[in-house]
């Protein structure tokens, strides 16, 4: 594969989508294939049928690849599922030299870092929030300050270690390495949030097939990262077991019929939906889906709000407001649907809502112009590189720090 291109792919319940594209200058991204198929062996995150996902990552694949006319070696992959936890932790470090160098950086990070997880659990992220040193606090980028003790605030995000190695184990059997994990709410922010609205405060919600996951931006930094396990397929169902219809045809219905809204529609419009059992085809009020959906995408979003008081930066509407200034970011597969920032701005309080489509694409930009590519051009975008070196690694330069200190103090001495 050319080296100057970088690969995502995101594993969601209802559809593989697979971008190959070049990073360009000012976090632009130039997409240059583009390869989708309908993911059969996924659920809410999770591997269910190992030969299903692999067969549908290929047919993926090969699209893209014939797309941009390359061989793709290695990918970034998307993270999601209930297993996703998140916790907000600090580390401390006396400052060698008393000039913070990046040592002294990655000393600080692996302070903070070094929590105990449980036998099931792996580290996915340590997402650095911000610097203090001393008396001094509120520091992006601490490196070449002067002061004796640094303080570091990060955001861990931690995944179950059996889940997430059954995802990687379907990318490897496709002949792909797996270069980088990353947590599908951290990667669709990457894709459709500017700096302003991290500052201001926000809330992103990116609605997939199986998962809603919820990232909480406050003072320029990710405070907070988890999922729920309901999403679109909850839709799905309903209008399945509503209308005793098939998933498949019910799935179709939502996407071609759906909307939250009836303006605009009239009472007496008709729509065609298969029944199961091989019965004839049932002709029902394209109202009465809305009936059936409506309730539905408020209660999610509901899950949501809930889950934003639980987490203490609020305990009324006026005070999210306060704490979330630049409102909900809706994204991904399920945000596609007509009336959704009205319905939303209800449930929130009235606060700002916008649905989030990624930014600052080049190339195949009209072809991803929506919310279901978020998560994989995010992908492309973000680096996890916040100081994940090896114990090892960061033990031996330890040592021979201290090996040049007691050599100093030798020298000193005589």
């Amino acid at each position: 594969m050319e080296n100057d291109y970088t690969v995502g792919i995101d594993i969601g319940s209802h559809k593989i989508v697979v971008l190959i594209g070049e990073l360009l200058a000012n976090e632009q991204i130039n997409i240059v294939g583009i390869g989708e198929s309908y993911s059969k062996g996924v659920d809410k995150g999770a591997v269910t049928d190992l030969d299903s996902v692999v067969i549908a990552i290929k047919k993926a694949l090969k699209i893209a690849e014939d797309m941009a006319d390359c061989q793709v070696s290695s990918v970034s992959l998307s993270i999601s599922g209930a297993h996703i936890e998140s916790l907000n932790e600090s580390g401390t470090w006396a400052i060698y030299e008393h000039e913070v160098k990046p040592y002294d950086i990655e000393s600080v990070i692996h302070n903070a870092r070094s929590i105990k997880l449980r036998d099931d659990q792996r580290l996915l992220h340590v997402i650095p929030q911000e610097y203090s040193i001393d008396s001094q606090s509120g520091i992006n980028n601490p490196l070449g300050l002067s002061g004796i003790k640094l303080k570091a605030d990060v955001h861990l995000i931690t995944c179950h270690n059996d889940l997430v190695k059954n995802l990687e184990k379907a990318v490897e059997r496709c002949h792909l390495n797996v270069d980088q994990l990353t947590f599908s709410g951290v990667a669709s922010s990457a894709a459709i949030l500017s700096e302003d609205e991290k500052e201001l405060g926000v809330c992103v919600v990116d609605m997939g097939s199986g998962t809603m996951d919820i990232s909480v931006y406050i003072a320029g930094a990710l405070r907070h990262s988890s999922v729920l396990d309901y999403a679109g397929n909850s839709v799905t169902n309903d209008i399945a077991i509503a209308f005793s219809a098939p998933p498949t045809s019910a799935e179709e219905v939502k996407i071609k019929y759906g909307s939250l809204s009836k303006d605009g529609i009239s009472p007496d419009e008709k729509i065609e939906l298969p029944s199961v059992g091989g019965r004839a085809s049932r002709s029902l009020e394209r109202h009465t889906l809305i009936d059936v959906v409506e309730p539905r995408y408020s209660e999610l979003l509901g899950l949501v709000k809930k889950q934003l008081y639980t987490l203490g930066y609020a305990s009324d509407p006026d005070g999210l407001k306060q704490q979330l200034a630049a409102g909900i970011v809706i994204t991904g597969g399920s945000a596609q649907i007509r009336g959704l920032v009205e319905v939303a701005e209800q449930v929130f309080d009235s606060m700002q809502v916008r649905i989030g489509i990624p930014q600052n694409v080049k190339g195949l930009a009209d072809d991803i112009a929506s919310p279901v590519y978020s998560t994989a051009l995010g992908l492309l975008r973000y680096k996890n590189d916040e100081y994940s070196e090896g114990q090892e690694e960061l033990e031996e330069n330890r040592f021979s720090q201290l090996l040049n200190k007691v050599k100093s103090w030798i020298k000193k001495e005589y």
